[in-house]
């Protein structure tokens, strides 16, 4: 793909994305409530990123740099366009009441009674437009003890239970390599919006939603919650290997570990016949997925004495060909040089305001058939202040009234 100009407008050049129309007034910082609106960006709709003068987005300052970049923020700041304005002037406040009524989505992830302080209430956005969406991401909830205490992803993944079947061994517990509940908080909130627009389709009507990093977090916990909540066992880490499946984990080579995942009879069978003993399909001790589990580390030690016989590579090209699913770990740098990866497309070059090259991730997601494309370059802080404005149909000579005062700023061409 050729690089974007960062001067494109977010809905242009997306027809057949099916939220092109869909304007959201993004009020978010961080990751979480970035996220979602990256994603919402992606399928089509025009994304207004608010930030404050003061320096913006948080992760603005937050490492890894390229040069002056925040590489952090232009992770999951991608398709937006930005205006910075003084949240906390009145001018400021009537601006963003003007912007949030003339939205159909409006997404922050303040405090919980912070929107009502900056005079965008959401019941009361919602009795001026029934038909708003107003979405909320927060750490803990909106009501509860916790729920006026900050909270921010490893914290939420040490609460909810994710840190403790993460990692070697009890004593030996791991966070995630990314901030996974950030990332959840965030496809959980776009999913409420869609759904939100989804019926206000039928009904006319507008809602709110929430999610809180506690709360996702909570919700992925799947079996392992269940496992506690029906049985009152407590899971325990497994360090690499899955926790109630085996073989199904990381196995030594002659020279790289792979990762191996069986998960039904045949492929157990046909595994083992590929390592060269097809009887150990049928030891007593390992007869049926229960047993494998139960004798997970003798049949580790039995399948590694097997496997130092070929190359990494040589045993995923093996069990690939019979369907039994397989891959070795990957660096970042390998990753990026695998023939499905580039053949997903998934990394797209734009350019930045100051006409720096991005190689960027892209959404996730094909709409029939085909990937979704980056529309536009993270935006600069206020890259876009003029142009909002314009928009909501103040004069050249009103817009340029603001910047003076210091109620908006802009970026400087």
């Amino acid at each position: 793909m050729g690089a974007v100009p960062a001067s494109a407008l977010p809905s242009a050049s997306a027809p057949g994305l099916p939220l092109v129309g869909i304007t959201v007034l993004d009020l978010t910082r961080a990751l979480a409530g970035p996220y979602a609106t990256a994603l919402l960006a992606d399928l089509g709709a025009t994304i207004t990123k608010v930030e404050s003068i003061k320096g913006g987005d948080s992760t603005r300052g937050w490492p890894p740099f390229e040069g002056d970049h925040s590489l952090y923020y232009d992770s999951t700041n991608r398709g937006k366009s930005s205006i910075a304005i003084d949240f906390y002037s009145a001018e400021g406040q009537a601006l963003l009441k003007r912007m949030a009524l003339d939205a159909d989505v409006v997404i922050e992830n303040f405090r919980p009674g912070v929107m009502a302080d900056l005079g965008l209430d959401p019941a009361a956005l919602l009795a001026e437009k029934p038909g708003l969406v107003v979405a909320s991401v927060s750490g803990f909830g909106s009501t509860g003890p916790l729920s006026q205490t900050a909270g921010l992803d490893q914290v939420a993944q040490g609460m909810s239970g994710l840190m403790s079947v993460t990692g070697a061994d009890a004593d030996n517990l791991y966070r995630v390599g990314v901030p996974v509940i950030d990332i959840i908080s965030g496809i959980f909130t776009a999913v409420g919006i869609l759904a939100s627009l989804v019926d206000r389709e039928r009904t006319g009507t507008g809602h709110t939603v929430s999610t809180s990093l506690l709360e996702a977090a909570l919700a992925i916990s799947v079996f392992q919650g269940q496992r506690y909540l029906s049985t009152g066992v407590v899971p325990e880490p497994q360090g690499n290997d899955h926790p109630v499946l085996a073989p199904y984990g990381v196995f030594a080579t002659a020279d790289i570990p792979v990762i191996i995942a069986v998960g039904n009879e045949k492929q157990w069978r046909d595994l083992c016949a590929l390592v060269g003993d097809a009887a150990l399909a049928d030891h007593p001790d390992l007869a049926t997925g229960k047993l494998r589990t139960e004798h997970r580390g003798e049949l580790k030690e039995r399948l590694e004495a097997l496997l130092v016989a070929r190359t990494g590579l040589e045993w995923v090209e093996a069990f690939r060909a019979a369907r039994i699913p397989t891959g070795p770990i990957y660096t970042y740098a390998q990753v990026f040089e695998d023939a499905q990866v580039k053949h997903l497309d998934m990394v797209q070059h734009v350019t930045r305001a100051d006409g720096s090259d991005l190689p960027l991730l892209r959404g996730p997601v094909s709409i029939d058939g085909a990937a979704l494309r980056i529309r536009k370059a993270p935006p600069a802080l206020g890259e876009d202040t003029e142009s909002v404005l314009a928009g909501l149909g103040l004069t050249p000579d009103q817009i340029a009234g603001l910047i003076d005062a210091g109620i908006v700023s802009a970026l400087k061409s």
